[in-house]
């Protein structure tokens, strides 16, 4: 499998409207900051592309890879910026007069069906909660801790012919023995973090920082970890000291699995 990041930024993405911060101004230069919502773009030998969640910054990142139409698609939860984007695709499959197939728990459906009521009529609605296949890949969705934002849901990807195995799990703190339990064995992990160090109170989070993922990196024994859904406070400039096996997602960045 080929993934390509499509976004690694948090809710807000970078540059901030608002901010002049240093972080904020370099991605409106150089752009080594720049970073539109989470998202991955996942191709398969013999499959058609299977787009990873769909934020609202769908259309920007579909002519960047130069995409015409979509097919098919996982959503990981129901918030803004993993599904802001689905009135563009459910639009565009209206032009083209075909349908697209979109795949998650049962309960993200429902909630995506209360907002937007029309929009099973150009994307089919697919509950995955008993997990899926996409090609030789076993999908497995589990739910999370989303901490004050409520839950999430992570994705675990096996491939029973060789052993290979990858998560992605963008939104989640604090998670629970049994939530941690997909996390082992992996060969790839793609974890949200949103700053390096977060100074607010837990009971206001809702995601891992660089340094708590970290520890669950260890404590899981991925092999190759991605840190995605960054914040402005993520600097891609500065050398954070991380294991060789640790990088920073980057907008455009192809991963081998």
């Amino acid at each position: 499998m080929d993934i390509t990041v499509l976004g690694q930024g948090d809710s807000m993405g970078t540059p901030r409207v608002y901010c002049d911060c240093g972080v904020c101004a370099e991605a409106r230069t150089s752009g080594i900051n720049r970073r539109l919502r989470s998202s991955l773009w996942l191709l398969e030998d013999g499959e058609a592309p299977l787009l990873l969640d769909c934020g609202p910054d769908w259309r920007e990142q579909m002519e960047r890879l130069g995409v015409r139409e979509v097919t098919q698609g996982l959503l990981t939860h129901a918030h803004f910026d993993h599904i802001g984007g689905v009135v563009d695709w459910y639009d565009a499959c209206r032009w083209l007069e075909r349908p697209a197939e979109v795949y998650a728990p049962r309960e993200v459906l429902e909630e995506l069906r209360v907002r937007f009521p029309w929009i099973g009529s150009r994307l089919r609605l697919n509950a995955n909660d008993d997990g899926m296949a996409y090609g030789k890949w076993r999908i497995r969705p589990w739910k999370v801790n989303h901490g004050k934002n409520g839950f999430s849901y992570a994705y675990r990807f096996d491939d029973p012919k060789d052993g290979k195995a990858w998560a992605y799990c963008s939104d989640a703190i604090n998670l629970s023995a049994l939530e941690k339990e997909p996390l082992h064995g992996l060969d790839l992990l793609i974890l949200g973090t949103g700053y390096v160090r977060e100074p607010f109170p837990m009971e206001t989070r809702s995601l891992y920082d660089m340094e708590e993922g970290l520890r669950l990196v260890q404590e899981v024994g991925a092999k190759r970890v991605l840190f995605t859904h960054l914040s402005h406070d993520v600097d891609a400039r500065l050398d954070y000291a991380l294991p060789a096996h640790v990088r920073l997602a980057e907008l455009g960045m192809r991963i081998p699995v």
